[in-house]
């Protein structure tokens, strides 16, 4: 009897869940989050403002739910521009060998011998600050971790039997990889999108609290928790809400890559 795989079933909800509202907060929120109303600065949570309001008299309910959409749009670029590309290298680098995967693999471990996140600061301080930035900055950055993984599989799989018999039938180089092998690792490719998908935010939450992300007006969960700092005794409320938010919605996509990983593992 197979082991029901609890991590990936409170993953997937908690993700889904925190998505979900990520995605009702696009086409409504309670209140206009920049709208400023000096009247009601500093409000404690209630149920007019759920999540009470800042300093500004901003509803932070809303500000959370487009915080959220903005790390929501960010980590979803970078894994696509990272998933994408990484894929490729990846699996040319492990199908064909040789040549091919010297000199991408050595330009791989190049990128990948610093810290993705003081490369991202690096760039950022020299190409500007802004979301669409951020968004290609860490998109580049993702692309060696992918192509490590999906070399590693390709290389593995490439020596199975059903890639022999599919050269025998005489199946290309390019169908016999997209179209036997990469159906085989999806399993491992998703894995590596959920914990992907949960750096991403980490990154841009990090970057927006050192205030080299996402710029005002527009909300970030990072710049958020930024500043709640100056105000953690007189408006607690500011910090719990965005960390909470954010908290779940990294525990969300963390749970859900290793309810994937140990789900390779059980096949």
């Amino acid at each position: 009897m197979k082991r029901r795989n609890w991590t990936l079933r409170i993953g997937g909800c908690v993700a889904a869940v925190m998505v979900a509202l990520i995605l009702l907060g696009t086409v409504w929120t309670p209140y206009d989050p920049n709208a400023l109303a000096g009247a009601e600065k500093s409000m404690a949570p209630c149920l007019a403002h759920l999540f009470g309001t800042d300093n500004f008299g901003r509803d932070l309910f809303s500000r959370v739910l487009e915080g959220g959409r903005t790390s929501l749009l960010i980590a979803f670029c970078t894994v696509a521009i990272g998933g994408v590309c990484g894929t490729v290298i990846g699996s040319l680098t492990g199908y064909f060998g040789g040549l091919v995967d010297e000199v991408l693999m050595r330009f791989n471990d190049s990128v990948s011998a610093f810290p993705n996140i003081l490369l991202a600061l690096v760039c950022v301080s020299i190409f500007g600050t802004g979301k669409y930035k951020i968004i290609l900055v860490l998109g580049v950055l993702f692309i060696p971790s992918f192509a490590r993984i999906v070399r590693g599989e390709f290389a593995r799989e490439r020596s199975r039997d059903y890639v022999e018999n599919a050269r025998i039938m005489g199946a290309g180089p390019f169908r016999v990889m997209f179209a036997h092998i990469l159906p085989n690792v999806k399993t491992v490719l998703l894995s590596s999108v959920a914990i992907g998908f949960n750096n991403a935010v980490l990154a841009e939450a990090g970057m927006s609290f050192l205030s080299m992300g996402v710029q005002p007006p527009d909300a970030s969960l990072g710049r958020m928790l930024a500043e709640a700092q100056g105000s953690l005794f007189t408006m607690p409320w500011y910090a719990l809400s965005t960390g909470c938010f954010m908290v779940l919605l990294i525990l969300g996509f963390s749970l859900l890559g290793q309810g994937l990983q140990e789900q390779e593992r059980e096949l």
